[in-house]
C-alpha cells in the first residue's frame, strides 16, 4: 500500500505537513477521477501509520508499514463497495463489484473504533472511497461518527462527485480540492511511466493521467482497431466492432463511445476537440451528415446503460443494439 506522490501534489503535501496535528479530524480529497486522490490518500494514511516516518513519508521497512502492505494493519481500515458474488449461477461467472457501501460496514466500523488502537497512544485512520457510494443509511450512520469522532482517528474520505453527498456529511469535513495536473506535468509523468503514445494518451485520458496506469489493455492499439469503424458512421461493421469492444469491457466501451460523441458533437459546433484532437480533421465530414437530435438521444441512452454496465445481462447483444443507434445518427 506504500504509494508516492504525484509531481502535482507537491504543494498539497507541504499544506498537509504544514497542519500537523492541528489537521482536521475528517478530510473530504474530492475532484474528478483520474487525478491521484485515493493515492494521495493512502499515502497519507500510510505516513500517519509509519513508526519511523521521514519527512512525512513512510519508511516502508518498519513493522507498521509492513502490516499496511499487507493489508494486515490493526489501525488502518479502508472501507469501499464490497464485491458481491451471491446470485452467481456457476463459478464461471466474474464476481461483481456493489454499487454501494451499505450501513452494515459503517455499523462494523462503530465496533471496531469502540476498541483501542493497537499502539498505546497510537493514532487510527479510517479511509473510505468513493464516499458517494454510501446509501443514505450508512451516510447517517457515518454521520455520527463525524459529529463525535473518536479521540486520535483520522478520517480520509474521498469522492469523486462531491455534489452527491448529503450536506450534512459535508458540513462536517475539511473539504479539500485534489491539484489537477497541467497537461506538461501529466506528459512528463506519462513518459517517467513508459507509457507509449503519452500525448494521445493524456488527451484520451481528458487530462486525468492516472487511470491509464489502471488499464492492462493498450488503449492506443486498441483505439487504432475501433477509429476506422467509428469514422464509417452509417456504414459501420457491427459485426466486426462487437469484439474490439467486448475486449475493452461494457463500461469503459461506454465511455469510449460518450467521448466520441462528445468530439463529434464539438465538430458539428466548430469547435476544439476534447478527447481525439489528432483526427480533428477526419471528424469533420463525419459529424456534417450527423443528425444532432438522436446523437443527443443516443448520449442518453449511454447514460442510461452506464448505471447498469457492471451488471449486463448479454455484452454482445447489447453493444449491438448501442452500435445499430450510432448507426442511425447519420442515417
Amino acid at each position: 500500500m506504500i504509494k508516492k506522490l504525484y509531481p502535482w501534489q507537491d504543494l498539497l503535501f507541504s499544506q498537509w505537513m504544514q497542519a500537523g496535528n492541528s489537521r482536521h479530524h475528517a478530510l473530504l480529497f474530492h475532484g474528478k477521477a483520474g487525478i491521484g486522490k485515493l493515492d494521495f490518500a493512502r499515502t497519507m494514511a500510510a505516513g500517519l501509520l509509519c513508526l519511523q516516518p521521514q519527512n512525512g513519508m513512510a519508511c516502508g521497512e518498519c513493522e507498521s508499514c509492513h502490516w499496511l502492505s499487507e493489508g494486515a494493519h490493526p489501525d488502518f481500515r479502508e472501507i469501499t463497495p464490497e464485491d458481491d458474488d451471491s446470485g452467481s449461477e456457476s463459478s464461471k461467472k466474474k464476481t461483481r463489484k456493489r454499487q454501494q457501501i451499505l450501513i452494515d460496514q459503517i455499523r462494523a466500523l462503530h465496533d471496531y473504533l469502540a476498541l483501542s488502537t493497537h499502539r498505546v497512544d497510537g493514532i487510527r485512520v479510517v479511509l473510505i472511497h468513493p464516499l458517494e457510494a454510501m446509501n443514505v443509511a450508512a451516510s447517517n450512520a457515518l454521520l455520527k461518527l463525524l459529529e463525535e469522532p473518536p479521540q486520535r482517528t483520522q478520517f480520509l474520505l474521498v469522492s469523486h462527485q462531491r455534489q452527491a453527498l448529503l450536506p450534512t456529511i459535508l458540513s462536517r469535513c475539511m473539504q479539500v480540492e485534489m491539484p489537477v495536473p497541467s497537461m506538461e506535468q501529466g506528459l512528463q509523468w506519462l513518459q517517467s511511466q513508459s507509457v507509449a503514445h503519452a500525448e494521445w494518451v493524456w488527451h484520451y485520458s481528458g487530462g486525468a493521467p492516472t487511470t491509464v496506469l489502471q488499464d492492462e489493455l493498450d488503449l492506443h492499439g486498441w483505439y487504432q482497431q475501433f477509429r476506422p469503424q467509428l469514422l464509417r458512421g452509417a456504414e459501420m461493421d457491427v459485426v466486426a466492432v462487437v469484439p474490439v469492444l467486448i475486449k475493452l469491457g461494457m463500461e469503459q466501451a461506454i465511455q469510449a463511445l460518450q467521448k466520441w460523441l462528445l468530439d463529434v458533437w464539438l465538430s458539428c459546433n466548430q469547435q476544439p476537440l476534447r478527447y481525439h484532437p489528432g483526427d480533428a480533421g477526419p471528424m469533420q465530414p463525419l459529424a456534417s451528415g450527423v443528425n444532432l437530435s438522436r446523437l443527443l438521444a443516443f448520449q442518453q441512452q449511454l447514460n442510461r446503460f452506464k448505471m447498469t454496465a457492471q451488471h449486463p445481462l448479454n455484452q454482445e447483444l447489447q453493444l449491438e443494439q448501442l452500435l445499430l443507434q450510432y448507426k442511425k445518427m447519420f442515417g
